[in-house]
């Protein structure tokens, strides 16, 4: 409901008040039933525009590093992505991957190699040549950084890079990179003297030398030339450029020279729009760098990262003019109800799911009709609106940037019903009693005594609700000792097929990955001399290729999604909230002559 819309009575003005007077006047406004037409204004604050060229951006605490490798999240990540350009950038609307330092790309047939052209000139801030081999430099560098580099699972996507163990991350020269890359390019193996993988082929083309290469070398990024990149994966994804969008892929100086963990550094030499000019605890101050290739199409000259550690202390800087863009911040519920009215404070779904993991090993469960009885006995809307006060949006799909239609998981019953009944438990009549694996924290035990009873009223089925540590949690669901099992993941990255990996792990197969030949199992005639036996096909495990396939398969059920909140200034152009929270600065302006909240709006035309 828009304040222009309540009754003038139950709004006082809310010029002058501090938050904390706000936050009463909140809880007045909810003993209001019904508002009429005000003079209330349409935006949180009405403040006039700073100077042309000027952003101040409080997204969060004082960052603790610039180093994009170590950056798990914001602040620290939206200050790497504005001073490193990697190969590609996410444009915030539409998810796709953009051109970046990289200006074109392309895969081979099965998407195991990717060859990057970089733009022509590209430098660094002190002016000197940034090639593909910075890239390869610090992508092993970023690899090596075990334990302190807390995305670095988004690089073993590469071959030759290992899953971190507490062992050396990149193998030495003499690990050999996967056949199925070598089959891919028809090329033929064979081994040089000193043991290394060198490959036999009539095509000399620039893919197949450096493939060559990073198979003896053991990494599979390679700079071909000063301006190619080609990259090696150690299965197909044909989404390969959104994920080398993240900032754990962006290069870094030689010698990483103002990278030093804990320490933010004003004159670290940087590749991207901006520069870091000034930092203190208070604020990072970043300018538009002059060696940037793209620098004249660069409309903001300065943008100021303020910190704030509390949301109290953003929002006052916000109201007094001091701040023009809020992010990373958490809402009580209290200023959820204060905020929501106003224009400038936006919502969005955050690109993180919560879900059960049904164990399919298991039966009932290994009945894909039973994983959908219990998938649409749930009301989502009722766990977002009511254990989760409104804080959530319900999940009816696995992504929430995802494609795939939501009436996939609306609550049907009498479907439900249907679909149990057909897997031979008619009313519930025989059906185990369901262990749901949950951590220990109030919210979630709430949710799960919430689905528990759904399922005991839609389907008359028990469950049994474990609480564990977080720990405990981990080792249950490795041992498989659970039905289902509560899970959160946050997604770091738009790239989908990425993303199933993650969720499903090693059950998950690639559309493109040959699928496994179907084995013979003996089946034993039990006829008394037990010598007759039949082999019998064992079906191929389903593949899981698309949201489409995972929302199939339901062997995720989706609960909710969390909320992202931000207020952003309506002269501030160009700043668009998305799920993942990546925005272009570059693409940023702040509008002049943009008139003033208050003095123009629905019923506040003096008529």
């Amino acid at each position: 409901m828009r304040p222009e819309n309540r009754s003038t009575w139950c709004i006082p003005s809310l010029r002058g008040l501090s938050l904390l007077s706000l936050v009463c006047v909140t809880l007045a406004l909810a003993a209001c039933s019904e508002f009429g037409p005000g003079n209330a204004s349409s935006y949180f604050a009405d403040t006039p525009p700073p100077s042309a060229g000027h952003l101040r951006w409080s997204n969060g605490r004082s960052p603790k590093t610039i180093d994009p490798a170590r950056a798990a999240a914001a602040p620290e990540a939206d200050i790497a992505r504005a001073i490193f350009e990697g190969l590609t950038d996410i444009d915030p609307a539409t998810l796709e991957a953009i051109p970046a330092a990289a200006e074109s790309w392309e895969a081979n047939g099965d998407s195991t190699v990717w060859t990057f052209r970089l733009r022509d000139g590209l430098k660094w801030s002190n002016g000197a040549a940034v090639t593909a081999e910075d890239f390869v430099r610090s992508w092993k560098r970023a690899a090596d950084l075990v334990p302190r580099a807390p995305h670095r699972a988004l690089l073993e996507t590469i071959v030759g890079v290992e899953r971190a163990r507490g062992v050396a991350a990149v193998p030495s020269q003499t690990v050999n990179g996967p056949t199925s890359v070598l089959s891919s390019l028809s090329l033929r193996p064979k081994f040089n003297a000193a043991g290394l993988l060198r490959l036999e082929t009539a095509d000399t083309s620039t893919e197949t030398t450096a493939v060559e290469t990073s198979l003896a070398t053991g990494f599979g990024a390679v700079a071909a030339d000063a301006r190619t990149l080609v990259v090696t994966l150690n299965r197909p994804d044909p989404e390969f450029p959104k994920l080398v969008a993240h900032v754990i892929f962006r290069p870094v100086p030689p010698g990483g020279e103002g990278l030093a963990e804990n320490s933010i550094n004003a004159v670290t030499i940087t590749n991207g729009p901006f520069v870091i000019s000034e930092a203190s605890v208070a604020m990072v101050r970043l300018t538009r760098s002059e060696t940037y290739w793209g620098c004249e199409s660069v409309r903001l000259e300065r943008v100021d990262m303020i910190a704030a550690e509390t949301i109290e202390s953003a929002l006052d800087g916000y109201r007094a003019g001091r701040i023009d863009v809020i992010t990373n911040a958490e809402f009580s519920p209290v200023l959820l109800k204060l905020l929501l009215p106003y224009d400038d404070f936006r919502r969005t779904q955050f690109a993180a799911l919560n879900f059960y993991e049904v164990n399919a090993t298991r039966r009932p469960f290994s009945d894909r009709r039973v994983r959908e009885a219990l998938a649409i006995a749930i009301e989502r809307e009722r766990l977002a609106e009511g254990e989760l006060e409104g804080s959530t949006t319900p999940a009816f799909s696995i992504f929430p940037f995802g494609s795939a239609a939501a009436s996939n998981l609306l609550q049907d019953r009498t479907r439900a019903r249907e679909l149990l009944r057909n897997a031979g438990f008619e009313n519930g009549q025989g059906f185990p009693t369901v262990r749901l694996i949950v951590n220990r924290n109030d919210t979630q035990q709430r949710i799960a005594r919430s689905v528990a009873a759904m399922w005991k009223e839609t389907l008359n089925i028990e469950t049994e609700i474990v609480v564990l540590e977080s720990a405990e949690v981990e080792q249950a669901r490795a041992a498989g000792e659970f039905d289902l099992i509560r899970r959160g993941m946050v997604l770091q990255t738009p790239d989908s097929h990425y993303n199933l990996g993650a969720i499903f792990g090693p059950g998950f197969r690639s559309p493109l990955a040959p699928a496994p030949s179907p084995s013979p199992t003996p089946n034993v005639a039990n006829s008394g001399n037990n010598t007759a036996t039949q082999a019998t096909p064992t079906p191929a495990p389903a593949v899981i290729s698309s949201e489409e396939d995972a929302l199939y398969e339901l062997t995720a059920i989706p609960l909710y999604f969390p909320t992202s909140y931000s207020l952003v200034r309506p002269y501030v152009s160009g700043f668009t909230p998305n799920s993942f929270d990546f925005q272009l600065l570059q693409r940023v302006s702040i509008e002049q002559g943009y008139p003033l909240a208050g003095a123009i709006g629905p019923d506040r035309t003096g008529k």
